[in-house]
């Protein structure tokens, strides 16, 4: 019987409602289909923020080494500022553990309902690169709180990190039907970071003939997304870029409360983070109706990358016949609970 250890950090908010739904699901899981899941807990979140001055404790990270993967829910609270929270937690494992492949699966599950008339046509993989670009942390300020005071807010692009991001695109578009993949870019206007991210981009190429391209500036693609969904598959864009897109993917699908996401170390010298989109979301905490379905779904991706692909397709299965049943939460126009919509996937799991 193969084993895995998973950190299982739920964070703030319904964080910690959808992991614990998710570790539900994912135990139901192992016990049916015959693999072993070790969780530990950590309670790495703004109340302890607050108390103690940090989120993760000395040594914290090089415990996380330890384990096969982690199991995130969200960081962010109302009194706390969000670049704190963010750098707090979330980025400092991203980062730490060069988790350069951000990966945000969307369509449309069977039974949900898309704003597009079209929506069905959705089927899409932002692949963002999650190290450097806009989000990289470099810049600072000076001559706080006089009329002088400057902010300046450094993107980063190495040639070693977009080679490699795209490279990944390029990967994953090959291993799809449609092995189409567009390059995302504003390099009209920003003529020296997003030049080089076009120009890898096309010498990345040269290795995938196989693999359609085209090239669509940032502004444009959004358009592209709600009139020609067809026209899309696999779509690569920087850290900032993608960050947004895959938020308009997630909507465009139905809701935020069904995209997953994987922070993935490709080379596995550290261990992946998965968590749902959807972040905090501090006005449903507490209320026992936020979506466990993105968790599932993410859950899913996290037994892939474990290499328990049987488990995850059964998982996904179970997921995409309780959507198509009817059975959902508020963001996608029900009545359902968050136990509710666990228990109904459990008992599938079990049936």
């Amino acid at each position: 019987m193969s084993a895995y250890k998973i950190a299982a950090v739920p964070g703030d908010g319904i964080g910690v409602e959808v992991i614990a739904a998710g570790v539900e699901v994912l135990q139901a899981l192992s016990k049916k289909t015959g693999f072993q899941l070790d969780f530990k807990h950590f309670d790495w979140n703004s109340d302890n923020y607050l108390k103690n001055g940090y989120y993760i404790p000395e040594g914290g990270l090089e415990e996380l080494k330890t384990f096969d993967a982690i199991f995130f829910g969200a960081v962010g609270a109302l009194n706390v500022p969000d670049h704190i929270s963010l750098w707090g937690l979330r980025l400092p494992i991203c980062q730490g553990f060069d988790q350069y492949a951000n990966v945000r699966p969307a369509r449309v599950l069977p039974g949900v309902k898309s704003p597009l008339h079209n929506g069905d046509q959705i089927d899409w993989v932002v692949v963002r690169e999650n190290s450097e670009g806009e989000y990289s942390g470099n810049g600072g300020r000076v001559h706080r709180g006089l009329p002088e005071e400057v902010a300046t807010e450094v993107s980063i692009f190495t040639r070693a990190g977009v080679e490699r991001i795209h490279r990944f695109a390029f990967e994953l578009a090959r291993s799809r039907p449609r092995k189409h993949l567009t390059m995302v870019t504003k390099s009209n206007a920003q003529r020296h970071g997003m030049v080089l991210w076009d120009e890898i981009f096309y010498e990345v190429a040269k290795d995938f003939p196989d693999v359609r391209i085209d090239k669509e500036l940032v502004d444009a693609v959004t358009t592209r997304m709600v009139l020609k969904p067809s026209t899309l598959d696999v779509i690569v864009a920087t850290n900032l870029h993608a960050d947004i897109l895959s938020d308009l993917a997630a909507a465009l699908s139905g809701s935020l409360g069904i995209a997953p996401t994987a922070n993935l170390n490709p080379s596995r010298q550290f261990p992946s983070m998965f968590e749902p989109i959807h972040g905090s979301a501090f006005d449903i905490t507490g209320k026992g109706v936020a979506n466990p379905i993105a968790t599932f779904w993410t859950a899913a991706m996290m037994l892939e990358h474990l290499g328990e692909n049987a488990s995850a397709k059964q998982l996904m299965s179970a997921i995409e016949a309780v959507t198509e049943s009817g059975l959902h939460t508020p963001d996608l126009g029900g009545t359902a609970t968050t136990r509710q919509i666990t228990d109904a996937v459990i008992a599938l799991i079990n049936r």
